[in-house]
């Protein structure tokens, strides 16, 4: 069975994480069975033995990896030292890490806030990406963006708002900036939430947006491909 270990890097709102569950149970509902995951939360310096997994999923998190909390640093050296012997997956906030830990550069974006269900562009389609999509549309919330994308990498995904919303390395790491594991009912409750920090125009429209339909189902099925192809553990055994 295919072992992906889920590096914690943050939780939800208490009282929506009651509801929903924590980032962790979000991702084991997206990619299914046929997984045996197994949660590390950073936050409290547990890490996992990158060797011993098929792959490593990054969670997001309410934190910025330019804050100086030991932990990032801790965890952008885990990322550095894990590349290439399992495969990594980063979301949002982990996809910022990759992306800083790897070369790049990350910023609190003058855009303003990323929320509601938004379509970005395939313009690197891989082979792990059955079905094939022009555009997939995703639930995001974020303030900080990839500014500069290390040069390694690739950018799978964009949009006008976010440039370097996927980024590829090789055919083993893969980060994305939106949410494929929010569901619908838990962003708009995150986004309502957040109407003292936002604009609520802003709140409206992408609460509205929310009620439309969206690809997460594919973009799952994308991650578990990823994730089920050889990997650097397999081929080293």
């Amino acid at each position: 069975m295919t072992r992906i270990a889920i590096l914690k890097t943050g939780a939800p709102p208490p009282a929506l994480g009651a509801v929903h569950g924590d980032y962790p149970a979000m991702f084991r509902a997206l990619l299914g069975d046929g997984f045996a995951f197994e949660s590390f939360d950073v936050q409290a310096g547990e890490w996992p033995d990158a060797g011993t997994f098929d792959a490593a999923i990054i969670t997001g998190s309410s934190a910025g990896v330019y804050e100086s909390d030991p932990w990032i640093a801790d965890l952008l050296d885990w990322i550095r030292a894990a590349k290439g012997r399992t495969k990594l997956v980063g979301v949002c906030f982990g996809h910022q890490a990759m992306a800083h830990a790897l070369g790049g550069r990350v910023e609190k974006s003058d855009k303003g806030w990323g929320v509601g269900l938004h379509r970005y562009a395939v313009v690197s389609p891989e082979p792990w990406m059955s079905p094939i999509a022009d555009t997939v549309a995703i639930p995001a919330s974020h303030q900080d963006q990839v500014v500069e994308k290390p040069a390694e990498a690739r950018v799978i995904l964009r949009s006008d708002f976010t440039p370097y919303a996927g980024l590829a390395w090789g055919d083993d790491a893969i980060s994305l900036q939106p949410h494929p594991e929010f569901t619908p009912a838990f962003a708009t409750a995150l986004t309502a939430g957040r109407h003292d920090r936002i604009d609520p125009a802003l709140v409206g429209r992408a609460v509205d947006s929310l009620k439309t339909a969206d690809d997460r189902a594919v973009v799952g099925r994308w991650i578990s491909d990823f994730a089920t192809a050889t990997s650097p553990r397999a081929a080293l055994s």
